[in-house]
């Protein structure tokens, strides 16, 4: 028997990121129409929506300046459509994409129609909301959700250690990358081809919103050591974001501007050639003001196309990168230790081939979508038990 269900989130395709991506893949495989999703309305929705499987209600949720809060009216919308669509299609649980603004909403659709709630929690978003009013509303929507999706085991300890979540509440659902997609041996030359690269010119690619925590700027400080260690290297980056211009400046300053290319967004077909395309994934993120890497499905993509990754120490990328075996951990606030682990991976190539098998088959036995859908049907019909009880 299929599950109706209800996704409330201000975060899904077609807006970019691996949270919108991540909750598509998960409810695609969940079910059909029966599936519902409130979510925002955003540029080329309505093509993207025509041939989804699932029943997509697009709201415009925007946040009011003279509004307190600002976001009051988001929340009201939100509330409005998915108690509707709760009450009058009696769906089996209601999903949240994050604590705030969805927890919250997904709370009262979810007492008033006496079905379970299951809120994710993705780590990044616990720890920087200080310790005012919406940290207290965001530690009330996780406490009170019959679920709470942990992304990792370090997001796991926050809910528990930072948020007070009853550990018997938390399951860890870790995220899924399509194995079939992001896979070894796609064609990936006119990409290299397209940057002016030689056979024999290494390429480093990150994959990610230009953001400060990313580490994308260290890795780019981390350039000239290579060079003057005789490794021909070039650093692609996929992705918009906030730091753009920075990045572009501080490689200008540093001489490797030609060696830096900013690719913006690139196509679905191409994004897992671009894996292939590379030597080595980056992303060595850091802990900024509370703001750190809850998971990153990047890496789990980079190890599917079997490549391996160096990854910083901060937040729950210990999940998704194994030191040592699928790739390199270090200290993302350190450029010398970047510098090292990158001239590590670039010079021994059987070092790097290997990581890059591992990573592949720990995807394929680990972090596949049929594992993840199973988990959260578990979720549901458990949900649904102790609700009743």
């Amino acid at each position: 028997m299929s599950l109706k269900l209800l996704l409330i989130t201000e975060l899904f395709l077609p807006t970019k990121g691996g949270t919108a991506i991540s909750f598509d893949d998960d409810f695609r495989r969940l079910g059909g129409k029966d599936i519902h999703i409130v979510t925002a309305d955003v540029p080329g929705a309505a093509e993207f929506d025509r041939t989804h499987p699932n029943s997509i209600h697009r709201l415009r949720l925007q946040r009011v300046p003279w509004a307190r809060p600002e976001s009051l009216f988001m929340y009201t919308r939100l509330f409005l459509a998915s108690l509707r669509i709760a009450m009058t299609t009696r769906v089996d649980a209601v999903f949240a994409g994050r604590a705030l603004p969805e927890g919250l909403v997904a709370w009262a659709v979810g007492r008033l129609t006496g079905r379970p709630v299951l809120t994710y929690a993705h780590g990044e978003e616990l720890t920087g909301w200080g310790r005012g009013n919406k940290f207290r509303a965001m530690c009330f929507a996780l406490r009170h959700a019959d679920w709470v999706l942990s992304n990792s085991d370090f997001t796991r300890d926050t809910l528990i250690d930072l948020i007070g979540v009853v550990p018997e509440r938390i399951a860890v659902v870790y995220p899924t990358v399509d194995a079939t997609r992001f896979r070894p041996g796609l064609p990936a030359e006119d990409l290299r081809a397209s940057l002016g690269l030689g056979a024999a010119t290494r390429l480093i690619l990150s994959v990610g919103r230009l953001q400060r925590r990313k580490g994308f700027d260290n890795v780019i400080r981390a350039l000239p050591t290579l060079l003057a260690e005789g490794l021909d290297t070039h650093y692609a980056l996929i992705g918009i974001g906030e730091d753009l211009e920075h990045l572009r400046q501080l490689a200008g300053d540093l001489g490797v501007s030609e060696r830096v290319h900013f690719l913006g967004h690139v196509s679905y077909e191409d994004l897992p050639r671009w894996y292939n395309a590379c030597d080595l994934f980056a992303m060595p993120n850091r802990e900024i003001n509370g703001d750190t890497e809850g998971f990153g499905l990047v890496y789990l993509e980079s190890a599917a196309s079997g490549k391996p990754a160096l990854a910083g120490l901060a937040g729950g990328t210990g999940s998704a990168v194994l030191d040592g075996e699928t790739g390199l951990r270090v200290d993302g606030d350190r450029v010398d230790a970047i510098a090292e682990g990158l001239s590590r991976l670039l010079r021994d190539g059987a070092l790097a081939r290997e990581m890059g098998r591992k990573g592949c088959e720990r995807v394929r036995a680990n972090f596949i979508h049929e594992r993840r859908v199973e988990q959260l049907q578990r979720l549901v019909h458990a949900g649904n038990s102790r609700f009743s009880s």
